[in-house]
């Protein structure tokens, strides 16, 4: 197949990358081929699904036009800065242009040891290849700006984990570029202040235009970045996601959602929930997302400041008034948000949302479930599903009261329904699907991302994933793929 590439990032300075070759696996199967991805970028699904098509898939052959190279970056873990990781298991073969005229990487994770492997195999096990397939497609359904996968493809081969021999995987992941703060700083520790130049200025002609236009070209990308974090994280709150594990080398500049190894939803409602079982002191809790948001846009600003200004004082008050927005872009993404769950119009007082969500807390509720429920109730159902759902009911059926005075149901039921979804990628399912792909059976990884492919929609044959977990199938920790 003759797919058209059109590589700019391989075009930059030697030192943003280095060049690789994939490590060849023995026995690639294809697990799944994402038909409307692979449209959408004008690649052709039989020939993918061909044997020289799962060759490429796997790593096995690189195709005419591909330019295989690992991307440097460094990045914080985290609070702890490296000054050098990069592309240690992924290559990024190159760019295509979709049907929709925007540029999109095309890159292979688990391709094998790379300049940046750090002692690692390069290699990644199929458990963590099926979760972001899962869990990637949900969020775009979701409609979160997100990383995209086009396959899944198991090797035949084992790697080995503390958990000792397991089955191998590639996943092929599309992305609007996978440029992060940690790729700035990579420049901004070796003082390359060329390199900063060049990369902001690729960044800026590639995912903020505008920004070239305006009287700062830098302070203006650097409110890009903010903003388009600051919407992403209201968003994942919105949803009861947890990402668990948001370091600068995990906060894509494009402004998407990248990288999914300890991350999950929220079943019982809590703030400071946290099931990454590396993130031991709760640095990456649902409720500290919007701050670690910020201060990792901070790190960018400070990637910044030699193009800011030449003196260094003025580029930091720049920079400085640059990031003031985002607590207010982020507080009204927020509101709009919840508002848009609860149904309540803006005049609505903002206590009535944050006294429901501690109800929701301190009684351990399901937090999808529970605005499932309230959206059908706005719909004309009877509350008494809803209410039951708290052991204590007289607080809850006294918020009740005060949020059907202010709620107009029939005029927010449409903005409700869009708000809160029916299906998500419940911990459990998500974890049931890896164990049975793991050992060769598919049928529930496939008919998970099927059903999560319309979380809005009700859908009675898939009603049994929206149930939460029983007490044995409750997830307390998800751990990194790496």
């Amino acid at each position: 197949m003759n797919i058209l590439f059109d590589n700019t990032y391989a075009q930059l300075p030697e030192r943003f990358f280095a060049k690789e070759e994939s490590a060849r696996v023995p026995e690639p199967r294809l697990v799944r081929l994402n038909l409307g991805l692979a449209a959408k970028l004008s690649l052709d699904a039989d020939w993918l699904k061909s044997t020289e098509g799962v060759a490429m898939l796997a790593g096995n052959a690189i195709p005419e036009g591909a330019e295989p190279i690992a991307q440097a970056y460094a990045g914080h873990q985290f609070g702890g800065f490296s000054p050098q990781l990069g592309d240690g298991r992924a290559l990024l073969l190159g760019e295509v242009i979709g049907s929709d005229g925007a540029r999109y990487d095309l890159q292979l994770k688990g391709s094998g040891r790379t300049r940046f492997s750090r002692g690692g195999d390069g290699k990644s096990a199929l458990g963590p290849v099926l979760r972001e397939y899962i869990v990637s497609e949900a969020m775009s359904a979701l409609g979160v700006p997100t990383t995209r996968a086009l396959a899944a493809v198991a090797t035949g081969e084992k790697v080995m984990r503390q958990d000792g021999p397991l089955p191998g995987g590639v996943f092929t992941r599309i992305a609007a570029s996978h440029i992060r703060v940690g790729t700035f700083q990579y420049f901004l520790a070796r003082s390359d202040m060329d390199g900063l130049q060049v990369l902001a200025n690729y960044v800026i002609a590639r995912h903020y235009p505008a920004a070239a236009q305006a009287p700062n070209p830098y302070m203006a990308l650097l409110e890009s970045v903010a903003n388009s974090q600051a919407d992403l994280i209201a968003q994942w709150m919105s949803l009861g996601f947890i990402h668990g594990v948001m370091n600068t080398d995990n906060t894509a500049i494009s402004g998407e959602t990248i990288d999914y190894g300890p991350c999950a939803f929220m079943d019982a409602f809590h703030p400071q929930c946290v099931y990454s079982s590396i993130d031991s002191g709760g640095r990456y809790a649902w409720g500290n997302q919007p701050n670690i948001g910020l201060w990792n846009v901070t790190r960018f600003a400070e990637t910044l400041l030699p193009l800011l200004s030449e003196d260094p004082d003025e580029a930091t008050k720049l920079a400085k008034t640059a990031l003031t927005g985002y607590p207010d872009r982020f507080g009204s993404q927020y509101d709009a948000r919840f508002r848009a769950k609860f149904g309540l119009p803006r005049e609505a007082p903002v206590t009535l949302m944050e006294e429901c969500l501690g109800l929701l807390a301190a009684q351990e509720v399901d937090f999808t479930i529970f605005f499932r429920n309230l959206t059908r109730v706005a719909a004309g159902e009877d509350p008494k599903t809803l209410i039951a759902m708290f052991s204590s009911k007289e607080p809850f059926e006294q918020w009740f009261a005060k949020w059907y005075g202010e709620a107009n149901p029939v005029r927010h039921l449409a903005a409700m329904r869009g708000a809160n979804p029916i299906l998500i990628p419940r911990n459990h399912r998500v974890e049931q699907a890896i164990q049975s792909g793991c050992v060769g059976e598919f049928a529930p990884f496939h008919r998970l991302v099927d059903a999560l492919s319309s979380p809005f929609t009700e859908q009675d044959e898939y009603a049994d994933l929206e149930m939460p977990p029983r007490p044995e199938e409750i997830v307390h920790e998800t751990f990194c793929g790496t």
